[in-house]
Order: structure tokens, then sequence, then C-alpha cells
């Protein structure tokens, strides 16, 4: 079912942000403060973690940057130490908070253009749901791939940090 409400779109946005913070913090104590796991990646032809960093907020960014009627602006992709990562997510988180548009906004069609003279229209919702969602997960899975690969010790439990205000004992 597509996400449909603003409020709740912020919220997931949010809180993986979180997540991202919290898997960079993680990185930060096992690397001792070097910066240089900001430059690990997967393999060859993808883009560094610090790059992730950049992507995954993006995506928050840009759907903040659509609520307020203003385009599109991508971050620096060449995040190269750790007070500029954890600026970004703190300035995405920012922008985040200061949305004020009604739900109805999701309804409006929306132009995205993706270079080289090309660009797709679409609902609000299909915006979020098939475009901004699908790429927010893939660069945070792939910014947390990339720390498990470079020996981060981080789990699921890591990843879905938002669930634990609903965690209970038996």
């Amino acid at each position: 079912m597509p996400i449909q409400n603003i409020d709740f779109i912020k919220t997931i946005f949010h809180t993986r942000l979180t997540t991202l913070d919290h898997l960079l913090k993680s990185a930060q104590t096992h690397f001792k403060e070097s910066e240089s796991f900001l430059q690990e990646r997967i393999t060859t032809d993808m883009f560094p973690f610090g790059t992730q960093v950049a992507f995954t907020c993006n995506q928050p960014r840009n759907f903040a940057l659509w609520c307020d009627s203003k385009p599109m602006d991508n971050l620096d992709p060449k995040v190269l130490s750790l007070a500029q990562a954890h600026e970004h997510i703190a300035n995405t988180k920012e922008l985040l908070s200061a949305i004020k548009t009604k739900d109805e906004k999701l309804n409006e069609i929306t132009r995205i253009d993706l270079g080289e003279d090309l660009y797709i229209e679409m609902t609000g919702n299909a915006y979020v749901n098939d475009f901004l969602m699908p790429n927010f997960y893939f660069h945070l899975v792939t910014a947390y791939d990339i720390l498990r690969i470079a020996g981060v010790p981080i789990g699921k439990r890591d990843y879905m940090m938002h669930l634990v205000p609903f965690l209970k004992n038996r």
C-alpha cells in the first residue's frame, strides 16, 4: 500500500536518518576516529560509503524541497570527513522538520529531470513511493553493507533501530 501521508513520510525518513547516523557513529568507534572508512566501497564500480551518505540524504532532502515547491538540490557526493557526513544528516533532518505541506501535495504532478534531456512526470505519491523510497533504501542498505564488509560490528538490530519503541518483553 502506498504511503499517502506527509507526516508519515517525514517520520520514515527521519527515523532512518537516525539509523544512518548510528551506523556512522558505530564506524567511527570501530575505526577509532579514522576517516578512511568513508572511502570504503563494495566494489570498484560502486560509490564509496561517504557518497552513500550523501545519496541517502538526497532523497529526504529533495522531498523536503519538493514539499516547499523548490527545485531538487543534491548534496556534494564527495563526503571526505566525518563532520561533513554528520552535517549532511543533521541538515537533512532539519529540512524534514520544517515541512508544513498538506497531504494534498501528494496528488500534484511533479517532473523529475534525469539529465540528458530525459525526465519523468508522476504524481507526488508515485514520486515518493516509486522514486524516493526505493533510492533512499538502496543507498541506506549499501552504506550498511559497506560497513559490514569493512568489519564494523553491526547487525540487523542496528539497521532496524526504528522498531526499538515497539519492543516488548514476554
